[in-house]
């Protein structure tokens, strides 16, 4: 279902949940934590000092792959019955659900339109954004993703007509038509900024189009904005795997949870994506982590799905102002207790709600949250499962949110002082159709009044400067003069590119030299934003941590361990390169700064980057410089492919990087020239061997072209295994379950099986060990033993994406069918059932075919007694 990297075991083991089964929750230390015992879904556990009760069933809200909540509480759920691989439309909806009197019970509901694949829904006034998947009438195929907004003027519970497109193709249509929507764009969220948010898969966009006309391309997954007129589209954050939300909080500090290859593990890692920052997947991730922002934490396997900043003073304070994160492969809502660190924060993982296949949390201005769960719908709907659960607080009172149109200015000015965000927005958003004039002086008095909370004050902030534009620049600047409103002002003050021409320069001069790492960051993205080449040099200055470092050859750097002392010159690096600052770069080569400008130059192809790193190595003497120097022109010999969209690293790319689909360019023979001259006057040839292979040079005198195909010795006899016959086999799928549920089973019998039924010739259990088919460490954190037993009994009952046969038909008729276990721009290496490895060249291939049944066949434990198979099963649950 939905985009989500399943934290799974299929193609071989394969994801059949049923949804029936209720998990228990591990309690937070000192939380109370109720069990539910009612007909009705439920959440399975949850804090004792909340209550949650059904709120809609299958009947009303099947397949529930998003949600969103407007101010007032009327709940839009996103009813996805094309799922995360099904390919034929008409079979999407938006249901929009009521609780007139509170009661925790729907009232009325109404179809509120029909869409295919929702993926995000975002309720504004009368407004709802909605971002789908989009096919063709003629055809009936997926023709791309477009973030449309309707308009329900009436109230009526169904839009007023067809939607208007906001920005169009903002998913790849070859991959939405080959695949499905599992790794397309996804969740979207409104900040106090006034911009809406987008997650994006990592299936990437090629010529994404907004209202103004606008074009962009991004490779791969990250965060986009634009603002909700369809203008002003531009890339947030870049890097990111498969992110499905977005969580927002009041200062504009973002969260998400993202995971890495599928079948490897599916760790999830929690991040606080920075504007401009680069988090580096697939192609930095691993070997080049000195040039990424990492995750703050990798929390093992698992399936990120809705996010939501909770910000609502109605609720304990135990679980305000924390992000919250859904996993659906987890089936639980977690809490992160964020700490501030520099310019980024600390945290710790929670578990909060226990949800079966949790996909979207939200919450309305009055405290009552919503959460939807997909419930073992499987990979392309079911009509029979699905929920979503209300969540309130004990001892809350209902205050009814009123409606805003029907609101005074000084009514809505008040609200900014809500201690609810989403109260505060619904007001802002309104205050902005209201005549400016009558708007700016009573607004800009909640600015100035540092009586009234951070939160509020930085509201009103971002409602003066969407009210007033460039005219209000001037008293930002004021703001910006003031401690605890800098970070705040800088921010606003470069939010706006079209704004930027009469933004002077000198507070983001200024805010670099702040006592504050937080204002530093504002201030460093500001002077990357404003565009002025006089920058360079102060962002030059910035100085480069030790843990720049990269990683030593053939190890993996830490990729999801907090570092927030390299965000400061990571973004000044980011900055550098927006600004093109290719001659100030150069120029500081050799000098104080000589790192930070080397590290820029590394994302410079120019000739002008190229003629002044070889000139500055032919001036220095210093032998660590002109190693330094060497390197960068090296990294400069290849660049990424210009991507079209017709091309994608499928879900166990090559992360080798530092490219991808790397290509040469103009300077590549000046670059090539240069390396082979030096190589032939060392006496350190191994030096080179190394940097031909670490940055995939492919320079044939540095080192052996590497072998076409890699074969293995067929280590497992499948056919005689499967031929066996034994008790499991002689008994119905129905009894074997039954039988599960009561027989335990010995785990290190269950380990001595895993080897002797040829489950080893396609899995891994240690992260050592070479990475098969999906990775079997950590199944258990992820899947019950009921859902392996299921798994391992109907392999062909939903195949987990990525994990299904492909038929690769290469040139000289020669055919080749197994798991892809690694893809690259030049390769496909596969795996077939018996273990044999194939390395396929990518110019060799005719034809691909991704096949509809599971490489694993049925029958596999058919020679198992009951209690071999139990002890096979319990060995499996206990890998965590």
């Amino acid at each position: 279902m939905l985009k989500f990297t399943y934290a799974v075991f299929s193609a071989f083991l394969v994801l059949f949940l049923t949804g029936t089964q209720l998990w228990q929750l591990e309690s937070a230390k000192n939380q109370e934590v109720l069990t539910l015992a009612d007909s009705l879904r439920n959440a399975s556990s949850w804090p004792g000092e909340l209550t949650v009760t059904n709120f809609t069933s299958a009947d009303l809200t099947p397949s529930p792959a998003c949600l969103a909540v407007a101010p007032t509480g009327e709940v839009f759920v996103g009813v996805d019955m094309i799922g995360s691989l099904g390919k034929k439309p008409g079979k999407g909806s938006i249901i929009k659900l009521i609780d007139k009197d509170n009661d925790g019970k729907v009232d009325s509901h109404t179809t509120f339109a029909m869409v295919d694949n929702p993926r995000g829904i975002l309720p504004v006034g009368d407004q709802l954004f909605v971002l789908h998947t989009v096919f063709s009438p003629e055809t009936g195929i997926a023709s791309g993703m477009d973030l449309v907004v309707f308009e329900d003027k009436n109230q009526d519970g169904v839009a007023d007509g067809p939607s208007s497109p906001i920005i169009q193709h903002i998913s790849s249509p070859k991959f939405l038509q080959s695949r499905g929507t599992d790794h397309a764009t996804n969740g979207i969220r409104m900040g106090i900024d006034g911009w809406i948010y987008i997650a994006v898969g990592d299936f990437g966009f090629h010529n994404a189009t907004d209202r103004s006309g606008k074009k962009m391309t991004m490779l791969g997954g990250g965060i986009v904005r634009i603002r909700p007129d369809g203008t002003e589209t531009e890339v947030y954050t870049h890097g990111m795997r498969n992110i499905y939300d977005v969580a927002i909080d009041p200062f504009m500090n973002t969260f998400t949870r993202d995971n890495t290859n599928d079948g490897g593990g599916w760790n999830i890692r929690f991040s606080n994506p920075i504007q401009s920052g680069e988090y580096g997947y697939p192609v930095l991730f691993k070997n080049f982590t000195d040039e990424i922002i990492p995750a703050l934490i990798d929390l093992g396997g698992g399936s990120g799905t809705g996010s939501f900043f909770m910000d609502d003073d109605t609720w304990p304070s135990q679980f305000n102002n924390v992000p919250m994160m859904a996993d659906w492969g987890r089936s639980q809502l977690y809490i992160h207790r964020v700490t501030p660190d520099g310019a980024s924060y600390t945290q710790k993982e929670e578990p909060f709600i226990k949800l079966a296949q949790i996909t979207d949390v939200d919450v309305d201005a009055s405290g009552r949250a919503y959460l939807s769960a997909w419930d073992g719908a499987g990979y392309s709907g079911n009509p029979a499962k699905g929920f979503v659960v209300r969540a309130v607080p004990k001892n809350w009172t209902y205050k009814a949110f009123l409606d805003s149109k029907k609101l005074s200015i000084s009514k809505l000015v008040g609200l900014l002082k809500s201690g609810s965000g989403v109260a505060r927005l619904a007001a802002q958003q309104e205050l902005l159709t209201r005549p400016a004039q009558k708007v700016i002086k009573p607004v800009w008095k909640i600015v100035t009044d540092k009586k009234l909370p951070l939160a509020v004050r930085v509201a009103g902030m971002y409602t003066y400067a969407q009210a007033t534009g460039s005219s209000g620049i001037e008293n930002l600047l004021q703001l910006a003069a003031e401690t605890d409103m800098r970070e705040f002002a800088l921010r606003a003050l470069a939010d706006r590119k079209p704004n930027l021409s009469t933004v002077p320069i000198e507070p983001f001069l200024n805010g670099l030299k702040d006592p504050s790492p937080r204002v530093q960051l504002a201030a460093t993205i500001g002077l990357g934003r404003l565009g002025r080449p006089e920058a360079a040099e102060a962002l030059l200055q910035v100085k480069v941590p030790a843990s720049f470092a990269a990683p030593a050859m053939g190890t993996e750097g830490p990729h999801a361990t907090p570092n927030s002392a390299i965000i400061p010159a990571h973004i000044a690096v980011r900055s550098l390169v927006s600004l093109n600052a290719v001659d100030a770069c150069v120029k500081a080569v050799g000098t104080q700064n000589s790192t930070i400008a080397l590290w820029a130059l590394r994302y410079m192809h120019s000739p002008k980057a190229v003629d002044g790193l070889l000139s500055a190595y032919q001036r220095t003497n210093n032998e660590a410089l002109k190693k330094q120097v060497m390197v960068t022109l090296s990294r400069l010999y290849k660049k990424e492919a210009d991507y079209d969209g017709s091309w994608w690293w499928s879900t166990r790319p090559d992360t080798h990087g530092p490219y991808y689909k790397s290509i040469t360019w103009e300077s590549s023979p000046a670059i090539k020239d240069f390396l082979t001259e030096e190589w032939k006057k060392s006496t350190d040839k191994q030096y080179f061997v190394d940097l031909n292979s670490r940055l995939r040079l492919d320079i044939p005198e540095f080192s052996k072209e590497e072998p076409v195909a890699v074969k293995e010795e067929v280590k497992v006899d499948l056919e005689k295994i499967r031929n066996k016959k034994g008790q499991v086999g002689e008994a119905s799928i129905e009894d074997v379950m039954l039988a599960m549920a009561k027989i335990q089973g010995d785990a290190s019998l269950g380990k001595t099986l895993f080897t002797q039924q040829g489950c080893i010739a396609c899995h891994s259990l240690a992260k050592g060990e070479v990475m098969k088919g999906p990775f079997m460490g950590q199944v258990g954190s992820i899947m019950n033993r009921e859902q392996i037993a299921e798994s391992i009994l109907k392999p062909n009952a939903s195949i987990s994406q990525g994990f299904s046969s492909v038929l690769i038909t290469a040139k000289r008729n020669k055919t080749y069918m197994g798991f892809v276990t690694e893809e690259s721009a030049t390769k496909v290496v596969l795996r077939d059932i018996t273990g044999q490895v194939t390395t396929i060249k990518a110019s060799d291939i005719v034809s691909r075919k991704e096949m509809d049944n599971s490489m694993m066949p049925s029958g596999l434990v058919n020679a198992l007694s009951y209690e071999e198979f139990a002890s096979l099963l319990t060995f499996l649950s206990q890998q965590k």
